[in-house]
Protein backbone atom coordinates (compact mmCIF):
# COMPACT_ATOMS: atom_id res chain seq x y z
CA UNK A 1 0.00 0.00 0.00
CA UNK A 2 1.51 3.42 -0.95
CA UNK A 3 2.61 5.63 1.94
CA UNK A 4 0.08 8.25 3.06
CA UNK A 5 2.42 11.11 2.09
CA UNK A 6 2.58 9.84 -1.52
CA UNK A 7 -1.22 9.58 -1.72
CA UNK A 8 -1.62 13.14 -0.43
CA UNK A 9 0.97 14.39 -2.94
CA UNK A 10 -0.77 12.66 -5.86
CA UNK A 11 -4.17 14.00 -4.85
CA UNK A 12 -2.76 17.52 -4.52
CA UNK A 13 -1.19 17.27 -7.98
CA UNK A 14 -4.47 16.08 -9.48
CA UNK A 15 -6.36 18.95 -7.82
CA UNK A 16 -3.88 21.51 -9.16
CA UNK A 17 -4.12 20.12 -12.69
CA UNK A 18 -7.93 20.13 -12.53
CA UNK A 19 -7.95 23.71 -11.24
CA UNK A 20 -5.58 24.84 -13.95
CA UNK A 21 -7.81 23.30 -16.63
CA UNK A 22 -10.86 25.01 -15.13
CA UNK A 23 -9.07 28.35 -14.95
CA UNK A 24 -7.88 28.31 -18.57
CA UNK A 25 -9.55 30.34 -21.32
CA UNK A 26 -12.78 29.11 -22.87
CA UNK A 27 -13.10 28.64 -26.63
CA UNK A 28 -16.84 28.91 -27.40
CA UNK A 29 -19.78 31.01 -26.24
CA UNK A 30 -23.19 29.36 -26.55
CA UNK A 31 -25.90 32.03 -26.72
CA UNK A 32 -29.42 30.93 -25.83
CA UNK A 33 -32.28 33.25 -26.82
CA UNK A 34 -35.05 32.33 -24.41
CA UNK A 35 -38.47 31.02 -25.52
CA UNK A 36 -39.45 31.04 -29.22
CA UNK A 37 -42.18 29.73 -31.51
CA UNK A 38 -45.30 28.72 -29.57
CA UNK A 39 -43.56 29.73 -26.32
CA UNK A 40 -43.79 33.54 -26.39
CA UNK A 41 -42.51 34.02 -22.83
CA UNK A 42 -43.55 37.10 -20.90
CA UNK A 43 -45.71 39.43 -22.97
CA UNK A 44 -47.79 42.58 -22.86
CA UNK A 45 -50.19 43.04 -25.78
CA UNK A 46 -47.86 42.54 -28.80
CA UNK A 47 -44.57 42.92 -26.94
CA UNK A 48 -43.19 39.38 -26.71
CA UNK A 49 -40.21 38.26 -24.67
CA UNK A 50 -39.21 35.75 -27.37
CA UNK A 51 -38.61 38.55 -29.90
CA UNK A 52 -36.64 40.77 -27.52
CA UNK A 53 -34.50 37.85 -26.36
CA UNK A 54 -33.65 36.83 -29.92
CA UNK A 55 -32.81 40.39 -30.95
CA UNK A 56 -30.51 40.80 -27.94
CA UNK A 57 -28.87 37.43 -28.60
CA UNK A 58 -28.18 38.33 -32.23
CA UNK A 59 -26.67 41.66 -31.22
CA UNK A 60 -24.48 39.85 -28.72
CA UNK A 61 -23.36 37.26 -31.26
CA UNK A 62 -22.49 39.95 -33.83
CA UNK A 63 -20.27 41.86 -31.41
CA UNK A 64 -18.59 38.74 -30.03
CA UNK A 65 -17.74 37.54 -33.54
CA UNK A 66 -16.23 40.94 -34.37
CA UNK A 67 -13.94 40.49 -31.38
CA UNK A 68 -12.86 37.06 -32.61
CA UNK A 69 -14.90 34.83 -30.30
CA UNK A 70 -16.37 31.57 -31.58
CA UNK A 71 -20.13 31.51 -30.97
CA UNK A 72 -23.04 29.13 -31.26
CA UNK A 73 -26.71 30.20 -31.11
CA UNK A 74 -29.32 27.77 -29.81
CA UNK A 75 -31.82 29.42 -32.17
CA UNK A 76 -31.54 32.07 -34.88
CA UNK A 77 -35.23 32.39 -35.73
CA UNK A 78 -38.64 32.24 -34.10
CA UNK A 79 -38.69 28.50 -33.42
CA UNK A 80 -39.55 26.47 -30.34
CA UNK A 81 -36.78 24.55 -28.60
CA UNK A 82 -37.26 22.39 -25.54
CA UNK A 83 -35.20 23.09 -22.44
CA UNK A 84 -33.57 19.68 -22.90
CA UNK A 85 -32.50 20.62 -26.45
CA UNK A 86 -31.01 23.92 -25.28
CA UNK A 87 -29.00 22.19 -22.57
CA UNK A 88 -27.90 19.54 -25.05
CA UNK A 89 -26.55 22.21 -27.41
CA UNK A 90 -24.71 23.83 -24.51
CA UNK A 91 -23.09 20.51 -23.63
CA UNK A 92 -21.82 19.84 -27.15
CA UNK A 93 -18.95 22.26 -26.63
CA UNK A 94 -16.57 21.00 -23.99
CA UNK A 95 -14.67 24.22 -23.30
CA UNK A 96 -17.45 26.80 -23.46
CA UNK A 97 -19.70 29.15 -21.52
CA UNK A 98 -23.49 29.37 -21.81
CA UNK A 99 -25.51 32.62 -21.74
CA UNK A 100 -29.32 32.37 -21.66
CA UNK A 101 -31.10 35.67 -22.38
CA UNK A 102 -34.56 36.52 -21.10
CA UNK A 103 -36.86 39.41 -20.16
CA UNK A 104 -38.98 39.35 -17.03
CA UNK A 105 -42.71 39.49 -16.29
CA UNK A 106 -44.68 39.51 -13.06
CA UNK A 107 -48.11 40.54 -11.84
CA UNK A 108 -46.44 43.01 -9.49
CA UNK A 109 -46.41 46.07 -11.75
CA UNK A 110 -43.78 47.90 -9.71
CA UNK A 111 -41.11 45.20 -10.07
CA UNK A 112 -38.11 46.49 -12.01
CA UNK A 113 -34.47 45.87 -12.77
CA UNK A 114 -32.04 43.33 -14.19
CA UNK A 115 -30.95 40.13 -12.49
CA UNK A 116 -28.56 37.31 -13.32
CA UNK A 117 -28.87 33.72 -12.14
CA UNK A 118 -26.33 30.95 -11.71
CA UNK A 119 -26.54 27.39 -10.38
CA UNK A 120 -23.03 26.01 -9.89
CA UNK A 121 -20.17 27.57 -7.98
CA UNK A 122 -18.17 27.55 -11.22
CA UNK A 123 -20.80 29.77 -12.86
CA UNK A 124 -20.99 32.47 -10.19
CA UNK A 125 -17.96 34.51 -11.39
CA UNK A 126 -19.36 34.59 -14.94
CA UNK A 127 -22.68 35.85 -13.57
CA UNK A 128 -20.93 38.54 -11.52
CA UNK A 129 -18.79 39.82 -14.39
CA UNK A 130 -21.67 39.97 -16.87
CA UNK A 131 -24.16 41.45 -14.40
CA UNK A 132 -21.79 44.19 -13.27
CA UNK A 133 -20.91 45.20 -16.83
CA UNK A 134 -24.57 45.32 -17.94
CA UNK A 135 -25.42 47.54 -14.98
CA UNK A 136 -22.63 49.93 -15.97
CA UNK A 137 -23.99 50.16 -19.52
CA UNK A 138 -27.71 50.42 -18.76
CA UNK A 139 -27.87 52.06 -15.29
CA UNK A 140 -30.79 49.72 -14.63
CA UNK A 141 -32.01 48.92 -11.13
CA UNK A 142 -29.85 46.18 -9.63
CA UNK A 143 -31.77 43.04 -8.64
CA UNK A 144 -28.45 41.30 -7.94
CA UNK A 145 -26.76 38.06 -8.89
CA UNK A 146 -28.73 35.10 -7.50
CA UNK A 147 -28.62 31.34 -7.16
CA UNK A 148 -31.43 29.50 -8.99
CA UNK A 149 -32.32 26.02 -10.21
CA UNK A 150 -33.55 26.86 -13.71
CA UNK A 151 -33.30 23.83 -15.98
CA UNK A 152 -30.80 25.14 -18.52
CA UNK A 153 -28.25 26.46 -16.04
CA UNK A 154 -28.67 23.37 -13.86
CA UNK A 155 -28.10 20.94 -16.73
CA UNK A 156 -25.39 22.65 -18.77
CA UNK A 157 -22.08 21.29 -17.49
CA UNK A 158 -19.99 24.34 -18.42
CA UNK A 159 -20.22 27.72 -16.66
CA UNK A 160 -23.73 28.97 -17.43
CA UNK A 161 -25.95 31.89 -16.50
CA UNK A 162 -29.50 33.09 -17.12
CA UNK A 163 -29.90 36.85 -17.55
CA UNK A 164 -33.17 38.80 -17.16
CA UNK A 165 -33.02 42.16 -18.95
CA UNK A 166 -36.01 43.99 -17.48
CA UNK A 167 -39.72 43.65 -16.71
CA UNK A 168 -42.22 43.77 -19.55
CA UNK A 169 -44.92 44.10 -16.87
CA UNK A 170 -43.46 47.45 -15.81
CA UNK A 171 -44.58 50.19 -18.22
CA UNK A 172 -41.38 52.23 -17.88
CA UNK A 173 -39.08 49.26 -18.35
CA UNK A 174 -41.21 47.91 -21.18
CA UNK A 175 -40.62 51.18 -23.07
CA UNK A 176 -36.87 50.77 -22.55
CA UNK A 177 -36.83 47.10 -23.55
CA UNK A 178 -38.67 47.89 -26.79
CA UNK A 179 -35.93 50.33 -27.82
CA UNK A 180 -33.09 48.97 -29.92
CA UNK A 181 -30.54 51.20 -28.21
CA UNK A 182 -31.39 49.70 -24.83
CA UNK A 183 -31.03 46.12 -26.04
CA UNK A 184 -27.78 47.20 -27.68
CA UNK A 185 -26.50 48.45 -24.33
CA UNK A 186 -27.41 45.15 -22.71
CA UNK A 187 -25.48 43.29 -25.39
CA UNK A 188 -22.51 45.66 -25.06
CA UNK A 189 -22.49 45.10 -21.32
CA UNK A 190 -22.53 41.35 -21.82
CA UNK A 191 -19.56 41.55 -24.17
CA UNK A 192 -17.62 43.64 -21.65
CA UNK A 193 -18.44 41.17 -18.88
CA UNK A 194 -17.43 38.20 -21.00
CA UNK A 195 -14.15 39.93 -21.87
CA UNK A 196 -13.38 40.47 -18.19
CA UNK A 197 -14.32 36.92 -17.32
CA UNK A 198 -12.07 35.57 -20.07
CA UNK A 199 -9.21 37.77 -18.86
CA UNK A 200 -9.65 36.41 -15.34
CA UNK A 201 -9.58 32.85 -16.67
CA UNK A 202 -6.44 33.55 -18.70
CA UNK A 203 -4.74 35.07 -15.67
CA UNK A 204 -5.63 32.05 -13.53
CA UNK A 205 -7.60 34.14 -11.06
CA UNK A 206 -10.57 31.75 -11.09
CA UNK A 207 -10.57 28.35 -9.38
Amino acid sequence: MPPLRLIVTLLASFWCLSSAALAGPFSTIVIDAGHGGKDVGGNYKKVYEKHLALDTAMRLEYMLKKKGYRTRMTRKSDVFLSLQKRASIGNRYRNSIFISIHYNYTYRKGAAGVETFYYSKRSKPLAQYVHSAVLSKTRAYDRKVKFARYYVIRNVRNPSILFEGGFLSNSRERRHCRKGYYRQRIAEGMVAGIDRYQAARRAGRLR
